[in-house]
């Protein structure tokens, strides 16, 4: 099943359904983005998307899924293609600037639904990308 929910996710990732993807999540979901403070619960994690659709086109590739024996833990590595649309913060401007990411994903289940979704990049990379 784990791996089904992960690929499930992906799914509604690439087609940009937020909703979907947050229907997968339990309601105290916690968001441990690569840089960044951990964000607690489904409205903070419906927030970052929209943020994140705002300023980012990104399509996963290729995701490969890893499942622990009990499905209560799971991992993804996969490639992220990306066009910088709006410029993020203090991150460099955004001018469509086109980028390709390997990514590390980590997630806790419970009861079918993602508890905890951690990502990992690299940033330095994705800088010298678009800067």
């Amino acid at each position: 099943m784990s791996n089904a929910l992960l690929q499930s996710y992906y799914d509604a990732f690439n087609r940009g359904d937020a909703a979907a993807m947050l229907d997968l999540l339990t309601d105290d979901v916690m968001h441990e983005p690569s840089q960044g403070a951990v964000r607690m619960g489904k409205a903070a994690f419906a927030d970052f998307l929209a943020h994140m659709n705002r300023c980012y086109s990104e399509q996963v590739i290729d995701p490969v899924f890893l499942t622990s024996a009990d499905g209560t833990r799971g991992a993804a590595e996969f490639l992220l293609e990306g066009r910088y649309l709006e410029t993020d913060g203090d991150l460099p401007p955004a001018s469509g600037q086109t980028y390709r990411l390997r990514v590390g994903a980590f997630f806790d289940i419970v009861d079918g639904r993602i508890a905890r979704v951690s990502n990992h990049y690299n940033l330095a990379d994705w800088l010298a990308q678009v800067g």
